[in-house]
């Protein structure tokens, strides 16, 4: 596709098709699409958990789940994705790098960052593994993991302690999908989070 028909096209698909994997060669492609996102430093403080065999796709429903009780709607259409992927971000990778000859900041203070750009960077990659699966005329939903289940999953999968999961992506070929309630709030004005030149005060336009 076009980029812009790309991103016209963007949204969070919930529902796939169950009986049609994804080719492996197209599996490589989206993750590898990710690791051209930028980093701070080249930091690439990120790893990846891709998830296609049903016994490990069923380990992660299964350890990132809240109760024993019934799946919620959307859930259960989220589960039919024949692949999901899970981004982690690795914190103690930048502060490593920034306290690098070429960066200075041999303390390793947290505190000098504005913004957690390991979590920032990872949300890159996974963003490009999401449009390259569009791309793809695949469907693709981002989603967080529960606060509460992030140990259990990481246990599950030997996960290792400096990583630490900023959300997953499942992907599939589209089947049976509802669109978000949430849609109905429509997309804000652009004059409403666009400011050009310097932020206008209420009532000065």
């Amino acid at each position: 596709m076009e980029f812009d028909e790309v991103v016209r096209r963007r949204r969070m698909v919930r529902g796939y098709d169950p009986d049609r994997p994804i080719p492996p060669e197209l599996v490589d492609k989206i993750v590898r699409h990710g690791l051209r996102a930028p980093s701070a430093g080249f930091s690439q403080g990120w790893s990846f958990l891709v998830l296609t065999e049903p016994a490990d796709r069923a380990r992660y429903w299964e350890s990132t789940a809240l109760s024993d009780g019934p799946a919620d709607g959307w859930l259960t259409r989220m589960r039919t994705a024949p692949l999901i992927i899970v981004a982690l971000a690795n914190k103690s990778a930048y502060l490593d790098r920034y306290a690098d000859s070429d960066k200075g900041w041999t303390d390793r203070d947290e505190s000098r960052w504005s913004a957690p750009f390991w979590d920032i960077d990872t949300g890159f990659a996974a963003l490009l593994m999401h449009l390259t699966a569009v791309n793809e005329d695949l469907g693709s939903c981002f989603f967080g993991l529960p606060a509460a289940r992030v140990e259990s999953f990481k246990e599950a999968f030997g996960v290792p302690a400096e990583f630490r999961p900023i959300g997953a992506l499942t992907i599939g070929y589209r089947g049976t999908d509802k669109r978000s309630p949430s849609l109905r709030r429509g997309h804000r004005p652009v004059a409403d989070v666009v400011h050009h030149g310097r932020w206008a005060s209420p009532g000065r336009g």
